[in-house]
């Protein structure tokens, strides 16, 4: 990739950055791709499309740091499952034959898999030796009419965000516009019921969460043409240009997309979130409200009603356990944002929250939910996580797997909202789902009996000598040690 393809993506006009007096999103710092280089946030955006070959041009290491990183689920096809790679050696490199091997390799997942497409990411050493993937690729579609899709996110080429980026701008080129939608399904076809077609942009389908919305949807007669990427297929993403509306899910990942779709095809796009009562119904009468569907909007409020009606009713039981409780968030993106009003519609308080990958737009709807004066964690290491635990009597921290140690070490409650996680807490139901592991976290019996003080710090005070003399007197003497571990030797076990 070139630099002024680099420098195009970074300064995508509908990012926040680049409005106002700005130009340009933040630059790469050194080490700032510790968190994730391109190459992961290209094949983290597109690896959930679950039907087609994703190979991995480059070493071994690769392909097993970053594959299935991502707790993404599917309905039915998983060949995503399966890690793809051309094992590049140092011998390939030396003698020039990272392109023949890609060409084979690119062969080889054709003939065992049958795929409807192939994906090949770029990596750093092939970028670095100069493979054209894109000639490979060119060569390859030719030769056996399949898609060979070039994805040229080499990681020094800056972070996950960047990869992101690329991913999506990858699709816009070479996969959308090239099929047309397949006819209304039945269970969609209703006497007097117009059909929408809409796509969703950065949702991932973590832990199967998407499905406890897309039954919302089919409910309402509108028909989701592409999920880019979760539970995707690629014959899906092909027919991208021919929805009406977009929702852009996760605001930083795959703006570029929403915005190019918009421009070429003239889909109009908005920004929801399926986190929480309140984000859930407001996404749904965006959707009414853009479609201009009068009909829909009628129908889309009678959901709402019941399904509010239903979850608040079901949630009763639980609010008197959550509620009040204090929260430290520390995430990024439009989670930033949007798990805050899952929890405030708990009747939690979040004291923190993380803003590292966050868009200033991200920021913006933060204070309105939390106030001008909310605290703010652009870069918190595990002692500054731990200094606001403290500080703000936070009393569960909810943060990515990384930081779940941290937080363990310190005896503080944790729930995991990553990518990483088991439970998905999308939709109404998901919102059950969430309250259900917050509690179970919150409640567990084990933060009572590890902050407690242990027996042996209680030796001064009084029965303390008494418990441990109990203790010691159940342990058995040396010779009584000697003489169990001769009988295990003599019985044969040691022979």
């Amino acid at each position: 990739m070139k630099a002024k393809d680099i420098a195009e993506l970074m300064d995508e006009p509908a990012c926040e950055h680049n409005k106002k007096a700005k130009s340009g999103c933040a630059k790469p710092k050194p080490g700032s791709t510790a968190g994730g280089c391109a190459f992961d946030g290209a094949q983290i955006a597109l690896l959930p499309i679950a039907d087609v070959a994703h190979i991995v041009h480059g070493p071994i290491a690769c392909a097993g740091s970053s594959w299935d990183n991502r707790g993404t689920r599917s309905s039915g096809a998983d060949l995503y499952r399966i890690g793809l790679t051309t094992d590049l050696t140092e011998q390939d490199v030396i003698m020039g034959r990272g392109e023949r091997r890609l060409f084979h390799s690119i062969k080889q997942a054709i003939d065992t898999y049958r795929p409807p497409a192939v994906f090949v990411y770029n990596t750093c050493v092939p970028a670095l030796i100069g493979d054209d993937i894109d000639a490979v690729c060119k060569a390859a579609t030719e030769r056996w009419e399949v898609p060979v899709i070039p994805i040229d996110s080499a990681g020094f080429y800056g972070t996950k965000n960047l990869g992101n980026r690329i991913a999506g701008d990858s699709m816009i080129k070479h996969v959308v516009g090239t099929r047309e939608p397949d006819s209304i399904p039945e269970n969609l076809q209703r006497h007097g019921v117009r059909v929408h077609d809409v796509n969703l942009i950065g949702e991932y389908n973590i832990a199967g969460e998407f499905w406890y919305v897309q039954s919302l949807f089919d409910e309402l007669g509108i028909r989701i043409l592409c999920t880019l990427s979760g539970d995707a297929r690629f014959a899906e993403v092909q027919t991208m240009h021919r929805a009406e509306l977009n929702m852009m899910v996760c605001s930083k990942a795959m703006i570029n997309v929403a915005r190019k779709l918009e421009t070429t095809f003239g889909t109009p796009w908005f920004e929801g979130s399926f986190y929480g009562i309140t984000d859930t119904s407001e996404a749904l009468r965006n959707f009414a409200l853009c479609l201009d569907d009068p009909d829909l909007m009628k129908r889309t409020e009678a959901l709402i009603e019941r399904e509010e009606s239903n979850i608040r009713a079901r949630l009763e039981e639980w609010r008197p356990r959550l509620e009040g409780k204090r929260v430290l968030l520390y995430t990024g993106g439009v989670k930033s944002w949007s798990v805050i009003s899952a929890l405030q519609d708990l009747g939690m308080k979040v004291v923190a929250t993380g803003t590292k990958k966050s868009t200033e737009e991200d920021k913006a709807r933060i204070r309105e939910l939390m106030g001008e004066e909310t605290k703010m964690i652009d870069d918190g290491n595990p002692r500054e996580l731990l200094r606001i635990v403290e500080e703000y009597r936070a009393d569960i921290l909810i943060a990515g797997g990384r930081n779940m140690y941290t937080a363990l070490k310190a005896r503080v409650p944790f729930l995991d909202i990553n990518q990483e996680r088991e439970f998905g807490y999308a939709g109404y139901e998901g919102m059950l789902e969430l309250v259900r592991q917050l509690t179970l976290t919150l409640d567990s019996p084990v933060w009572q009996a590890a902050k407690s003080i242990p027996p042996w710090e209680t030796a001064e005070k009084p029965g303390g000598m008494a418990l441990i003399s109990s203790l010691t007197d159940k342990l058995p003497t040396n010779n009584e040690a000697d003489a169990s571990t001769r009988g295990i030797t003599n019985s044969g076990i040691g022979d």
